[in-house]
């Protein structure tokens, strides 16, 4: 989710990169930096910060002349924003360097191995190990010293790298191309006349040209002035369209989506492609002390989740939704007591957490300043704290005992809808570990949740393939002033969330009721034609969701459920189902989400609402 630029023509590059970067400021950064093709080494500036504190850092260095170069905005995943995590990164000798998006799942193991070969490292990050493998296989036999070994060099590397990322490399010594390869992570071409670009998206590269050509999965591309080659890993060439970019430059930002909402939800499949990276080893758990799950900081040993007393959860808004389903999982697979409290009551409530409690703060931001004092007031009283946050270094992170980083990449949209999915999928595998550790999640049922797991993404692109069904649910929801949403259990939490994001972006008032309290007040607000979306994805509760449905039928109430495919039941019930694909009931709500979030979108277009900027809301919450 960070911003590269490449460049490689006749004119000087420097001016190009900068460009091109500061066009994809809006994807948010905490640290840039370029590299440009030296006589000897590469022209390395890279700074914590804003792009203009790298424009005031290349004022004061001598930089080099060059035609050719690379740059990059950095959105940190793996070590705090510093200027020696941001990118590009280099080898030992200073002649290659790499700029990278994505995550690197196996870069422990290439870390250790290079460093017994002898390679020095001078960042924290997952990144780095790409331009010392590459340097190890430079100095091989069929890769030393003669013209296009980068991309030898590079292509053998490539064997060895596991995950989801994009890179570009250039050599010093080799300035006549960039090397460049899309493994999961969106990478594109720009093709000029005597010039050619790289970037992480078409704004960058906008200004310059609007023939671009997309990389596919697997694309490996030399760029050159006047020619474009395109591989596949093996070398074998392949055919890729050019396509003519018509948009303007600010729906080129959103990636020709309307809203920065729309193309944040559409981006769910690779955000928890991007949240497992990494985390889950070969054969999944074997034993209660090998829990299969692999976190940056190996969140809690065996002996610390065992010694565990009573978890806390506490977060605000979406952060606190993500937190009821985290109860639920880690009451279910760890068998502690959860308890779940708004950030903003929490200290005022004098809570019952000692020592030998733990406290899981949720934000995506990690700057909500509510959940931030509810941490640092657990702290105070002797619990252990424990940080769900997307924002590597950020305050909640920082105070943290452990932290699980969710990898979603910035959200623009005021609502969070990407966010909000890698939350759960965090909580997912921060149950299954503390369950498998605790002895009371058997090892053979987790190794078969996690490997649910692995298919959420294509699940997820499955579940945005029918957007046209919630499309026109919201077109109907569009003309109400009052929309109900119900759901037991893991479905409420879901429901939830839900209505949260109807009124926040439609302004149309929404309520989700527990299903089973209907009787107990609600159902006097049911009328004839009164919409009800019922989420029912849990088999356990299907029965009792069905019973609840049929009294908001029996007062005229209009059905729309949310349920799975192996559930045809609810059709007979419901006015009309918005199916979701088969998944562990666990991990259904993580599916469920996503039509809601459709909905919410489409009323609100429907009723002409401002949906990245609704009124009186902002993004990240730094007061009380």
């Amino acid at each position: 989710m960070c911003g590269i630029v490449g460049y490689i023509g006749r004119k000087p590059a420097l001016p190009v990169i900068l460009d091109g970067l500061r066009r994809l400021e809006y994807r948010g950064y905490d640290s840039a930096g370029v590299a440009l093709t030296g006589s000897d080494k590469v022209g390395l500036t890279k700074t914590e910060g804003r792009i203009a504190d790298l424009v005031e850092k290349l004022a004061r260095e001598t930089i080099p002349q060059s035609t050719v170069g690379i740059g990059h905005t950095r959105w940190a995943t793996h070590g705090r924003p510093s200027d020696r995590n941001a990118h590009p990164h280099t080898d030992c000798t200073g002649k290659i360097a790499v700029v990278h998006n994505g995550v690197i799942e196996n870069y422990l193991l290439l870390r250790q191995r290079l460093e017994t070969a002898g390679h020095r490292f001078r960042s924290e990050t997952d990144t780095e190990v790409i331009p010392h493998l590459i340097e190890e296989y430079y100095k091989d036999g069929d890769a030393a010293g003669t013209g296009g070994a980068l991309v030898t060099a590079v292509r053998r590397a490539l064997g060895d790298l596991r995950g989801y990322y994009a890179f570009v490399v250039l050599r010093a010594d080799e300035p006549d191309h960039l090397v460049a390869v899309r493994r999961g992570n969106p990478l594109i071409i720009g093709l000029g006349e005597g010039e050619n670009f790289l970037a992480s998206d078409i704004p960058a590269i906008l200004r310059h040209t609007r023939r671009v050509v997309v990389l596919e999965d697997g694309d490996m591309v030399v760029v050159e002035r006047s020619r474009v080659q395109i591989t596949d890993s093996e070398g074998l060439a392949v055919d890729r369209a050019v396509l003519g970019v018509e948009w303007d430059v600010e729906a080129a930002e959103r990636g020709g989506y309307p809203h920065f909402m729309l193309k944040e939800i559409f981006e769910q499949p690779i955000c928890l492609q991007q949240t497992l990276a990494g985390r889950l080893t070969a054969g999944g758990p074997r034993s209660p002390a090998e829990t299969g799950i692999m976190f940056e900081k190996g969140v809690l040993g065996t002996e610390e989740v065992v010694a565990l007393d009573r978890v806390f959860i506490t977060a605000c808004g979406t952060a606190f939704h993500a937190g009821l389903i985290g109860k639920h999982l880690i009451e279910k697979l760890a068998r502690l007591p959860v308890e779940a409290d708004i950030a903003s009551e929490f200290r005022y409530r004098d809570p019952l957490i000692r020592k030998g409690d733990m406290l899981i703060v949720v934000s995506q931001s990690g700057e909500t300043l509510d959940t931030l004092e509810a941490q640092r007031e657990a702290a105070r009283r002797g619990a252990r704290t424990v940080a769900i946050t997307n924002v590597v270094g950020s305050s909640v992170a920082r105070e943290a005992d452990e932290v699980v980083y969710t990898r979603a990449g910035p959200e623009i949209a005021v609502a969070s809808t990407k966010a909000y999915t890698a939350q759960l999928l965090a909580f997912v595998l921060f149950a299954c570990h503390i369950g498998v550790a605790r002895g009371t999640f058997p090892a053979s049922r987790a190794s078969l949740l996690l490997e649910e797991c692995k298919g959420l993404p294509s699940l997820a692109d499955a579940v945005l393939d029918r957007a046209a069904v919630a499309q026109e649910v919201a077109g109907r929801l569009a003309r109400w002033e009052h929309v109900f949403y119900v759901g037991r259990g893991l479905d409420w939490a879901v429901a939830m969330e839900g209505q949260l994001k109807l009124k926040e972006i439609s302004y149309i008032h929404a309520e989700a009721i527990a299903a089973g309290e209907l009787k107990h007040g609600t159902l006097a607000l049911i009328d004839n034609g009164v919409p009800v979306i019922a989420v029912s994805t849990q088999p356990d509760l299907r029965n009792k969701t069905i019973s609840n449905v049929q009294v908001i039928k029996a007062r005229g109430g209009y059905v729309i459920a949310v349920a799975t495919e192996d559930d045809p039941e609810i059709a007979e019930h419901a006015d009309e189902v918005i199916w979701l694909p088969k998944t562990d009931p666990l991990l259904a709500p993580i599916l469920a989400a996503i039509p809601l979030q459709l909905i919410a979108y489409y009323a609100a277009v429907a009723r002409g609402c401002d949906v990245d900027k609704p009124r009186n809301l902002a993004k990240s919450v730094t007061v009380e």
